[in-house]
């Protein structure tokens, strides 16, 4: 790797801080935006301020997520940018570069039990218990829901999307959109017989292999116990 970077006149010090650069950026952004996916163009254009070889962002942000392993336990995770799928057919006409289109998010590494007890914030628990409800619900639909159904659902649990004010969430609306901005939904407004209505769909990170196994067993969780409690009945 020294090799590539002196092919490209940059001294190893440079490259240094270029990645560290990287890796502080991530950590904070992640912090910052609760998560929410941060862009490639992001992370070039914090080498590209200075330096202009046109493969060194390439090189710079796959040592920052070689860092982010091994010295942070992070695994940084690159997203594409799905299209809902009433729009695949006719996407290749608008779409994207894959370079413009990638984000990534950062996951930790450790075993479930020892990230509960050393890292996880409690804090941001009814969050995560909240994004979880949903995930499941539209996975239950088909990984598709209109907002209409979804917040049937959710006033089942007391939440209203008119309230502005929940006393754990604040406004309910917003605790939503924020599962599109942290690409656990895509969120697109159809034209049906009915006029336009708002449907979420199971985004990049809802699919991950990790949640979806979380989710099932969950859900299994449940269907065993209500067929349990009627048995009992």
């Amino acid at each position: 790797m020294e090799d590539e970077y002196s092919q490209l006149d940059i001294s190893i010090q440079e490259k240094d801080k270029l990645v560290a650069e990287v890796v502080r950026y991530v950590l904070f952004k992640t912090h910052q935006s609760s998560g929410c996916p941060i862009r490639r163009e992001e992370l070039t254009q914090i080498v590209t301020k200075n330096y202009h070889q046109r493969s060194l962002p390439s090189l710079v942000i796959n040592e920052a997520r070689e860092k982010l392993s091994s010295i942070f336990g992070f695994d940084m995770k690159e997203l594409n940018r799905m299209r809902p799928s009433s729009n695949r057919p006719a996407a290749r006409a608008s779409q994207q570069s894959n370079v413009d289109a990638k984000s990534y998010v950062i996951l930790s590494k450790l075993p479930a039990d020892q990230y509960t007890k050393y890292v996880e914030n409690k804090e941001a628990s009814h969050l995560t218990g909240f994004a979880f409800v949903v995930i499941g619900i539209i996975h239950l639909a088909g990984g598709k829901l209109s907002e209409e159904n979804i917040w049937h659902q959710l006033k089942k649990l007391g939440l209203s999307e008119s309230d502005e004010k929940n006393p754990v969430f604040g406004n309910c609306k917003q605790t939503l959109d924020m599962l599109v901005q942290q690409r656990y939904l895509q969120k697109e407004k159809v034209t049906g017989p009915e006029g336009n209505i708002v449907m979420y769909e199971l985004a990049k990170r809802a699919l991950d292999e990790s949640i979806s196994a979380e989710l099932k067993k969950y859900i299994s969780q449940v269907v065993n116990k209500e067929t349990t409690t009627q048995e009992d009945d």
